[in-house]
């Protein structure tokens, strides 16, 4: 499989002329790694048909880019927030956790959630999220006690 995929991206780059790609095919090929096998059975077995190959490989391209869209947007709104924000001034555990809401955070933001993640009391991660919403970088979600946050983009 190893083989396929470096031959696999090689061919890409070659068609494109291009030195930089923003995704992967391998990686792509490596997560359906099962419908992969499958479909390469069925295609070795039956007919000489590829047919039913080449449509899953370029639905494979088609997740490869919509994979890197998607990395590509993060990576221009983080910047686009840091940009926006550049003048407040915040303590690390602030930095390093807007960071982290800004790539890899799923799911809702509460207090709760940020003071486990960031090892301090309730009352303090009150405080940090109060002063990223009076600073505009956050906003309240819902009210009350389900109150969550997310980054203000």
């Amino acid at each position: 499989m190893l083989i396929i995929l470096k031959f696999t991206e090689r061919v890409l780059a070659q068609s494109e002329d291009s030195a930089q790609r923003f995704y992967s095919m391998s990686a792509q090929i490596i997560k359906q790694r099962e419908d992969y096998y499958k479909i390469l059975e069925r295609t070795q077995k039956g007919d000489t048909d590829i047919t039913d190959w080449l449509c899953w490989f370029l639905q494979m391209l088609e997740q490869a880019l919509i994979a890197a869209q998607t990395a590509i947007d993060k990576i221009i709104n983080k910047a686009s927030f840091w940009q926006t924000h550049r003048q407040h001034a915040l303590n690390t555990r602030q930095v390093s956790r807007l960071n982290i809401l800004l790539t890899d955070f799923y799911g809702k933001l509460t207090t709760k959630k940020w003071a486990v993640m960031n090892k301090c009391s309730i009352d303090t991660a009150l405080r940090n999220i109060n002063d990223l919403i009076e600073k505009g970088m956050k906003k309240p979600e819902a009210s009350g006690r389900s109150t969550s946050y997310e980054v203000a983009l």
